[in-house]
């Protein structure tokens, strides 16, 4: 029988399926195993499920002699070195699909947030100081009928594309490769340059996959091109944003504002942007509901099954 080990506890209802067909193996009385602890575990183990938080490297796969799958706990999978595990004969695969929903709509919901001053609102009229209630005062900036501008439009791209079009906003994106004439037009959207979109957009959301080639794309020279009106949403990875140039243009408002799910060096955030009120800071929380969480499992689970008994489509990514 297959053996596997999952570093971070997950909730049964995700995982019946695969305790049916193979031992498994999953902290009980703390949330996740430490990086020692899965060193210490994973000679005896066939897969591997890390969650995206968790970064699974060389060490790891050479110690895990018997490793044959590592089914990560996420969509993105910069997280895992695919490079060595192409090189060892280990499948790595992601989860797409019970992701994608969800990350969309939370990064609508920050857009909203961050133009409309939801958060900052809230946060002033708890305070001491309050809020002004004037007609003008603290105004934030609207959605209908600005331009959003998506990196990356693939399916969360996309999926965000569906609910800013619903909202009368007007899409433009980027991408290496140009879409299909006919997903543009369903969603109205329109291919731009990196250049022309951080130009001329009101809304910026960044979507695109983490890769060496994209590390801190989005750095001081993406930020000068911006509006000041302009506002930046990241629900990506953290580090394809230079996090000291953002807190930069945010202090010194040469853009309105931003909506940032995900970080360089999480859990820590850099402390210049907890100190600024023209900023929403979210803790990675962009598939955080309980139904979409198990629904992650239950996709983690068909690609470990679908690797070993062919019973389901996998996602692999190697």
């Amino acid at each position: 029988m297959k053996r596997v080990l999952i570093a971070y506890r997950l909730k049964p209802e995700g995982l019946r399926e695969l305790e049916d067909r193979y031992e498994v193996t999953l902290p009980v009385e703390k949330s996740y195993f430490s990086r020692e602890e899965v060193l210490e575990l994973i000679p005896d183990y066939e897969v591997l499920v890390p969650n995206f938080s968790f970064y699974t490297d060389r060490e790891i796969m050479e110690r895990g002699a018997k490793l044959e799958l590592i089914s990560n706990y996420g969509v993105g999978y910069n997280n895992i070195d695919v490079a060595c595990a192409t090189e060892k004969g280990i499948a790595v695969t992601n989860i797409p699909h019970s992701t994608c929903e969800p990350t969309a709509e939370f990064a609508f919901g920050l857009l909203l947030a961050a133009g409309r001053r939801i958060g900052y609102y809230d946060r002033k009229l708890r305070s001491p100081e309050g809020v002004s209630w004037g007609v003008y005062a603290e105004a934030g900036l609207p959605v209908y009928g600005k331009q959003l501008g998506i990196i990356g439009m693939g399916r969360i791209g996309q999926s965000l594309a569906r609910r800013a079009l619903a909202s009368g906003m007007e899409i433009v994106y980027h991408n290496r490769n140009r879409l299909d004439k006919s997903i543009e037009k369903m969603y109205q959207a329109q291919w731009v340059t990196l250049d022309q979109l951080l130009q001329t957009s009101d809304y910026i959301s960044l979507n695109a996959p983490s890769t060496p080639e994209t590390y801190h794309m989005i750095g001081e020279r993406a930020f000068g091109m911006m509006k000041p009106t302009a506002v930046f949403i990241n629900t990506a990875r953290g580090d394809m944003v230079d996090e000291r140039a953002l807190a930069t243009v945010l202090k010194s408002r040469k853009i309105f504002a931003a909506a940032l799910d995900v970080y360089e060096n999480e859990p820590q955030i850099l402390p210049e942007l907890l100190m600024l009120d023209n900023v929403v800071l979210a803790p990675h929380a962009g598939t955080k509901t309980l139904e979409d969480r198990i629904r992650m499992s239950e996709e983690m689970v068909q690609n470990i099954i679908g690797f070993y008994e062919g019973r389901y489509p996998i996602s692999r990514v190697n």
